[in-house]
């Protein structure tokens, strides 16, 4: 009788499936990190642009900052050396983004006061100083980069 020794045995197909559930095992946990990664590194190289143009347009406006009403219309909008409060037509500073960035931790470009639900980044001015912060998923929380 001839013996057919084309196909793999039952023990063989195991083995190759035991060993392939192993490497995933190992595989899947290491791209869930580098999502979480991938996100913080996009929030933090957000926040840094954001930074740097806020203190452009203080350079810009004689050591002040904008308002926190209607931040994002000031930075998107030109403006003049002595008005720091709202965007005006013919300027000759700006614009310094070119749209409000979106906080790629929770979706929102609000800018508020506090960390809140439905704002993505909280804006402080306290005299001269300025500072912007991104805000977690939950919107309770401060993203510290």
């Amino acid at each position: 009788m001839k013996r057919n020794t084309r196909g793999f045995t039952l023990v063989e197909i195991l083995i190759v499936v035991i060993i392939l559930g192993i490497l995933a095992a190992i595989v899947i946990p290491q791209f869930t990190n580098a999502s979480n990664d991938a996100r913080n590194n996009s929030v933090s190289s957000t926040l840094q642009t954001a930074r740097s143009q806020l203190e452009l347009f203080k350079i810009q406006h004689a050591d002040t900052p904008p308002t926190i009403t209607g931040m994002w219309a000031i930075m998107t909008g030109k403006s003049n050396t002595t008005d720091t409060q709202t965007p005006v037509a013919t300027g000759v500073f700006g614009p310094y983004l070119q749209q409000p960035p979106v906080n790629p931790a929770n979706g929102q470009s609000a800018v508020g006061a506090a960390a809140a639900a439905g704002v993505g980044w909280v804006y402080t001015v306290s005299g001269n100083t300025c500072t912007i912060s991104a805000v977690d998923t939950t919107g309770t929380t401060l993203l510290t980069y």
